[in-house]
């Protein structure tokens, strides 16, 4: 890597300030300026400047005249190192701490710097970065009054890597290759489907986002991780190659409308608790008795002495709560009663205090762990709550998929979700014997492995494997080398159970990388090894787009137009990745008539691979360039 003389960049401008202590800010630099040919300074601990997952950081990149990624030690992100790195003359800076509280300290004093500069933190707490995004927008447009209203919307972008990267993860576990992206308050849904037979024509969905490669059933192949060679898939192929594919599976995109989960009827809430939950049901037959025990005595009163059916009621209660006088005087038909009223008061005391122990404990479990239901099946054993598991186990809840979650730390960020939602929790280390058993693994449908620790990861893979062969398997691996061996290995030892490895990082990149760009994106898509992006852009300013119809804009292998916005330019939301939740009417037209003609106006989605967006927005790579490290797509 290549240091920075002190004010080298900041006198040139025109760059982009990457700053981060963990691997996205490597993958995203290399992202930057690789895909889309950027000068890029990175601002990195210097104790760990040797470790480079991308090996293109050092070096110039294959058939690009673009300057290596050039490197500012600094252990924060203060004034003076944001200086050193020219960050007052950047384009745009991205903000990767793992600490919340640092990128905010450094995006106030970043927007002190430049009120123009584009930024992009990266915050796990959502409220606090719509705040902040607020705040910083604010800042540019009272220095700035005049910014256009689409600048204005892309000068500060609030991010996470654990939202970001959840939806691929839960697509994995949930079946294999479908991917879930949502957009207005829909959920997007890239399925997989087998090669078609002889004659047939593969259903489009509403469009075909890929053809699969050929070698997805080969034990010895490489399409389960993040970096595999090739063969690989086709991304938006053109029709006719749809049409023409035998033996290719395809990927095609439905948009399914979001809707939640119905919780069961017997689950407990937040703030109380259903009779049938905080009562036996021994304790409610037992209740049951009583009361029909106390109606026989008030007719038998009523049938055998002079009393009214009210006021034998009266009467039968007083003896059964023993406050009635004695029946000394009386006939010895009431005598017998009170007697019998007697002894179903003394059965009626004890029930009273069971039901009352039962009520309280009911109580002081309702915000307690659940453990996993004997009868529990076809789940999801979730392996760590982290920020990354936690975001995962939001989306599957979201799915209204049944969940068990193991994690070793009771103070872990996800374990308070997991309690207000309900969702079973084993405490306990996920390598000791039993912790798999106790979260019913031989009768789960996927394991989810998510925590920050590879050989974690692995080994309780391996336990579950021995526990279930053909349980279907997703590991979050940092190291991609490591990761590919592991899927290999996997692969061949249980060629009849899916496993993929995943990197958060390698996950978050390509929209992190977007949003620098100053271009919002909806979510990415891995199929295989390769990367679907889905952005909205405003047609005016894109060539490719402006004045042709959605058939004419369409390029096979980089972008296709999937969806128009509907609403008036006034009207429309800053980010259609979180709108139209709440509000139940979308504004994205998904139906789109190929000779729509594309207006100057119109906000579009188009699905677009990374080299097609850089096309899209003016830096085009070439082709036939071979990027080293980096997927092509």
């Amino acid at each position: 890597m290549v240091a920075l003389p002190h004010q080298e960049e900041s006198e040139t401008g025109g760059h982009m300030v990457v700053c981060g202590d963990d691997a996205l800010a490597h993958r995203l630099s290399a992202e930057l300026r690789g895909v889309y040919r950027q000068r890029v300074v990175l601002v990195h601990p210097e104790s760990v400047q040797d470790e480079r997952p991308d090996g293109e950081l050092t070096g110039p990149a294959s058939g690009f005249a673009v300057p290596p990624v050039r490197f500012v030690a600094a252990d924060a992100p203060t004034k003076e190192a944001l200086l050193r790195a020219g960050a007052h003359r950047a384009t745009a800076l991205a903000l990767l701490y793992e600490d919340d509280e640092t990128n905010l300290r450094a995006a106030l004093a970043a927007r002190r710097l430049s009120p123009g500069l584009r930024l992009v933190v990266r915050m796990y707490n959502r409220k606090l970065g719509q705040h902040l995004e607020e705040l910083l927008d604010q800042a540019a447009l009272v220095a700035m009054p005049g910014m256009d209203r689409s600048v204005l919307e892309a000068s500060t972008t609030v991010l996470s890597d654990a939202d970001t990267a959840a939806p691929s993860l839960v697509a994995t576990a949930v079946a294999d290759t479908n991917k879930v992206v949502q957009a207005d308050g829909l959920l997007l849904r890239a399925a997989e489907r087998p090669a078609p037979g002889r004659g047939e024509v593969p259903a489009p969905g509403l469009c075909t986002l890929a053809l699969l490669t050929s070698t997805t059933a080969d034990p010895a192949g490489s399409d389960g991780s993040d970096a595999s060679g090739t063969p690989g898939p086709e991304l938006l192929p053109a029709d006719v190659a749809v049409e023409s594919s035998t033996g290719r599976g395809t990927v095609v995109l439905e948009a399914v409308r979001r809707e939640g989960p119905a919780l069961p009827a017997r689950r407990l809430s937040r703030r109380g608790a259903p009779l049938g939950e905080m009562f036996s049901v021994r304790l409610r037959w037992s209740l049951a008795g009583i009361v029909a025990a106390v109606l026989a005595l008030t007719v038998t009163t009523t049938a055998l002495t002079d009393a009214d059916p009210v006021h034998a009621a009266y009467l039968t209660l007083l003896d059964l709560f023993s406050i009635n006088d004695p029946a000394l005087e009386e006939t010895t038909t009431r005598q017998v009663l009170q007697l019998l009223s007697g002894l179903v008061g003394l059965a009626l005391l004890p029930l009273l205090v069971a039901g009352g122990l039962e009520a309280l404990g009911t109580f002081r479990t309702t915000g307690a762990l659940r453990r996993p239901p004997r009868g529990l099946q076809g789940h999801i054993v979730l392996l760590g709550l982290g920020k990354i598991g936690a975001r995962v186990l939001g989306r599957l809840h979201e799915l209204g998929i049944p969940v068990v979650c193991v994690e070793q730390d009771p103070e872990a960020r996800g374990i308070p979700l997991a309690r207000d939602l309900g969702v079973p929790v084993v405490l306990g280390d996920v390598t000791e014997d039993g912790v798999l058993g106790t979260a019913r693994v031989h009768r789960a449908d996927a394991l989810l492995a998510l925590t920050s620790s590879d050989t974690t990861n692995l080994e309780a893979t391996l336990a579950a494997r021995t526990i279930k062969n053909d349980l279907r398997v997703a590991l979050r691996l940092y190291d991609d080398d490591f990761a590919t061996a592991v899927y290999r290995a996997l692969r061949s030892a249980h060629p009849e159970a899916v496993t993929r490895s995943r990197s958060v990082s390698h996950l978050a990149a390509p929209a992190f990388a977007g949003a620098v760009m100053g271009r919002q994106i909806l979510g990415a898509i891995f199929v295989e090894r390769k990367v679907l992006l889905f952005a909205a852009l405003l047609v005016a300013g894109h060539p490719q787009l402006e004045g042709r119809t959605v058939s004419e804009a369409f390029r096979p292998g980089a972008w296709r137009v999937i969806a128009l916005d509907t609403a008036r330019p006034g009207s429309r939301s800053p980010d259609l990745a979180n709108s139209g939740q709440d509000e139940g009417h979308p504004s994205l037209l998904w139906d789109l008539h190929p000779g729509h003609v594309l207006r100057a106006e119109d906000r579009v989605v188009v699905a677009t691979t990374r080299r097609g967006l850089a096309e899209l927005l003016g830096t085009p790579t070439p082709d036939s360039a071979h990027l080293p490290g980096i997927p092509e797509g």
